[in-house]
């Protein structure tokens, strides 16, 4: 079995996200970026897979600029054997996104394709949906537990009414969420040999996919600060004051 896992390069989740002055995004000067946790989940999915001998190999592909490397080779270091590079510049879109995959799941042709539910940037949570529906493949989304069968995956996902297990047959997409499992960090001597694996760089025009933006983006703010607390005299205030003020009875 193949495993495809797509990565994204994000702003860190330790950093503090700080808008631009004109409020046209995020400011990216001087920030630390690192992979998807999302992503990282569904990388160690993968890597447990053939650790238990189910998967025989994973690419790990990421869409974004020259630095996207960088993301691609923690992959390579947590035990993906070999990484794809689309690079582009600008912002591509979730439905962009999906295109280029499914360009590259032509050219790879896994037999799954494991990927976090949404990336932690924008919280789309629609590239799996839209891959999926691009390639008519089954999907499992918000995975808590993929359990590979022959030619079929089965994947609890967690719903509001508690765990639901669906039956998948291969190909399929499965979207991870946080209690799939808990990433490895990559050891010194496999970050070394993670520079010699093999890494292809291609571009969104080799794959025949436009990737101009359909979105704008008017403005980007800051939340409101939090107010500081009030003390209270009585019950009664209390009630009044959630009542008039909060708005919340």
């Amino acid at each position: 079995m193949k495993i495809l896992v797509p990565v994204k390069r994000v702003v860190d989740y330790n950093v503090k996200i700080r808008v631009k002055p004109d409020g046209s995004g995020v400011d990216l000067a001087n920030v630390k970026m690192s992979m998807n946790p999302f992503d990282e989940i569904a990388v160690e999915e993968a890597i447990r897979l053939k650790e238990k001998g189910v998967a025989t190999e994973i690419v790990a592909v990421s869409i974004g600029p020259q630095q996207a490397q960088e993301t691609i080779r923690t992959a390579l270091a947590m035990g993906a054997d070999r990484g794809i590079l689309v690079k582009t510049d600008g912002v591509v879109e979730p439905l962009a996104v999906a295109k280029i995959l499914k360009a590259i799941v032509a050219n790879e042709s896994p037999d799954l394709v494991i990927m976090g539910k949404q990336a932690i940037d924008d919280d789309c949570n629609q590239t799996g949906q839209m891959l999926a529906a691009l390639l008519g493949w089954a999907q499992g989304t918000f995975a808590s537990k993929v359990e590979p069968a022959e030619g079929t995956v089965d994947v609890t996902r967690e719903v509001d009414g508690g765990l639901q297990t669906v039956t998948l047959k291969l190909p399929a997409i499965v979207t991870t969420d946080l209690r799939l499992n808990e990433p490895r960090y990559a050891s010194l001597p496999n970050i070394m040999k993670a520079k010699k694996k093999p890494l292809e760089e291609t571009t969104p025009d080799a794959l025949g996919v436009d990737v101009a933006p359909r979105l704008q983006v008017v403005s980007t703010a800051e939340p409101p600060k939090r107010q500081a607390g009030v003390k209270v005299g009585s019950v009664e205030e209390l009630v009044q004051k959630l009542k008039n003020e909060a708005g919340v009875l």
